[in-house]
């Protein structure tokens, strides 16, 4: 049995955050800020999901980065970060590398990201490792 909750605390895509990421002068993609929509942070390795959509188009996993506190990291990774805590009122970075990509103007941007809420047992399951999970989902067009 799923146990899914939804807290709309915040926008999960942050105004204004889209923008051309740079390296060395060359455009490599773009980039945007995400926050947790909850009333507490979680460890990345809570991660369960977490996929992005520009302009109704899925983003390959392996073009995304989570950026957070200077720190960079592949989608890959995210289940082994067990001491990386996003703090809630922290603003994650996505980057999509993928030069040229993005054209200037606006686009919709969606993200699906769901945690395990690690200290909520579901009820009434047979099994031990079976957490409610946390829809901490938006979507929001921006403009670049």
């Amino acid at each position: 049995m799923a146990f899914m909750l939804k807290l709309p605390f915040v926008d999960v895509v942050s105004d204004g955050s889209l923008k051309h990421t740079y390296v060395n002068g060359k455009k490599l993609g773009y980039e945007f800020q995400i926050r947790l929509s909850n009333y507490r942070g979680h460890y990345l390795s809570c991660l369960k999901e977490l996929s992005i959509k520009v302009d109704d188009e899925a983003v390959n996993p392996d073009d995304i980065a989570f950026c957070l506190r200077d720190k960079e990291f592949t989608i890959k990774q995210l289940p082994s970060l067990v001491s990386e805590f996003w703090n809630l009122i922290e603003p994650a970075t996505i980057k999509v590398y993928l030069p040229d990509s993005l054209k200037d103007g606006a686009h919709e941007i969606e993200v699906t990201m769901q945690l395990r809420i690690p200290y909520m047992a579901t009820p009434g399951s047979k099994h031990s490792h079976d957490y409610a999970t946390l829809d901490s989902s938006g979507h929001k067009v921006l403009t670049i």
